[in-house]
């Protein structure tokens, strides 16, 4: 069941995990940005039941991270092309799989993120485009937008961890 109070939906992370947040969409968006762009490749690569692949590729779809094109007439076959909206996800699949590594890989790392020209592994961290710094629960705060609502702005001042007043846990 979907969250539906109105402070879950004015959220942007709130409307982001009913875009992705359901793990087989994550994983179809890893692989389709890693080039996958078939039904089969997906199958294949998640071994994931045909039906539910079905319905999670038509919700990307509909959800504007796909643009569903025809590659084949006769039987139709469509392929699942990203769109800006997808391609700009990747950071977060980035910073999925950094974390991956560094909290989920006891024995080690699997799979690294690397340069594309020299294969150099990437450390992947969040940072501020204006100053390069990173972005860490020390120096960061949520406040509300210009277009927060009544009740925004009240569940945000409610936080205590966002209040910037406050230092967060651990620090």
């Amino acid at each position: 069941m979907q969250p539906k109070s109105p402070s879950m939906l004015e959220c942007p992370v709130g409307r982001a995990v009913e875009t992705v947040g359901e793990w087989w969409s994550i994983l179809i968006l890893r692989d389709a940005l890693q080039g996958a762009t078939r039904f089969d490749e997906f199958q294949q690569s998640l071994g994931i039941a045909p039906n539910i692949l079905s319905r999670r590729l038509a919700h990307l779809t509909e959800s504007g991270m796909f643009v569903r094109r025809r590659y084949q007439e006769r039987p139709p076959r469509y392929e699942y092309v990203l769109t800006d909206k997808a391609r700009d996800f990747f950071p977060v699949i980035a910073t999925l799989l950094a974390w991956g590594n560094k909290h989920l890989a006891p024995k080690g790392e699997s799979i690294v993120l690397a340069n594309r020209k020299d294969s150099r592994p990437f450390a992947p961290i969040v940072v501020d485009a204006a100053d390069m710094q990173p972005i860490t629960l020390a120096n960061a705060v949520v406040i509300a937008g210009p277009r927060a609502s009544r009740g925004m702005r009240a569940r945000l001042t409610s936080l205590k961890a966002m209040n910037p007043a406050v230092a967060p846990a651990g620090d």
